[in-house]
């Protein structure tokens, strides 16, 4: 069980923080914490990029006012790095490296700690973004504190968080297979396809892209919905941009696609 205490203790004593807000369960918990132990000295930044899904920017806005948050949004420019772009396995590197960078300005000009909300969950996935966040000297509190994913989601809960069931939304990035380029358009389509399919009632999936292919993944128990559906689900994909909808029959998995950079099975969401 995460450390309640520890994580609070550790939090004031950095004195200025600011924590990368995703509006994800961890970094939203964080923030929170973060925001009751040292007020306006805690600050939540959120990087707007084409890989950010337009609902997620949506709800950081929301959970900002409705917590009473300092707030503010800085724009990344990964799809600048040719590294990034690429998308090799280290793409995630690149990412994060992109965000210390636009976050650095604010953080030196009140002499903050950016802290990231890694949990102990993360340790035993693929994330080089975690090695660029620290390289360039970000803090993870709920590491230190020894939380992990379930814990993150009892406390949060606890203390009436709207966020606490909220399902995993990695970036859109994420639905690229490695080795194909990361562009604009491709993530576009991955989001739109992701929001119509919400609209259809699927609140955790995701769309992986192959070209003209979408992949879809939900949950074992939704496979048969998505087929009853079908017309719909189609229709949803095309208007996206994509030729052809086809159903993964493994069901949703995180990290789906480290597998082909041979790092074992993958885990099922949390």
């Amino acid at each position: 069980m995460g450390d309640w205490e520890r994580l609070r203790s550790n939090l004031a004593e950095f004195g200025n923080v600011m924590v990368a807000f995703s509006g994800g369960v961890d970094s939203s918990f964080l923030a929170w914490v973060a925001h009751d132990v040292l007020g306006d000295r805690a600050h939540a930044v959120t990087a707007v990029s084409p890989s950010l899904a337009e609902a997620e920017r949506e709800d950081c806005a929301s959970l900002a006012a409705e917590w009473g948050l300092r707030w503010t949004e800085v724009h990344t420019v990964e799809m600048e790095r040719a590294a990034y772009v690429a998308n090799n396995g280290d793409r995630c590197y690149w990412c994060k490296d992109a965000l210390m960078e636009a976050m650095a300005p604010l953080a030196e000009a009140t002499s903050s700690t950016v802290a990231l909300g890694v949990n102990t969950d993360d340790l035993v996935d693929h994330r080089p973004g975690q090695r660029a966040a620290a390289e360039r000297g970000a803090v993870f509190p709920l590491l230190d504190a020894e939380f992990s994913k379930a814990d993150v989601r009892q406390w949060s809960q606890r203390l009436g968080l709207r966020t606490w069931n909220k399902p995993a939304a990695p970036c859109l990035a994420s639905r690229i297979p490695y080795g194909t380029p990361v562009t604009v358009g491709a993530l576009a389509s991955v989001g739109d396809a992701e929001a119509a399919l919400r609209q259809l009632g699927f609140a955790e999936l995701r769309v992986r892209h192959y070209g003209e292919v979408a992949r879809i993944e939900v949950p074992d128990e939704h496979l048969a919905d998505v087929v009853a559906q079908r017309t719909a689900v189609v229709e949803a994909v095309r208007q996206a941009g994509y030729r052809y909808a086809t159903l993964d029959l493994e069901g949703l998995r995180s990290g789906n696609l480290n597998s082909a950079l041979g790092l074992g099975p993958t885990a099922p969401l949390p």
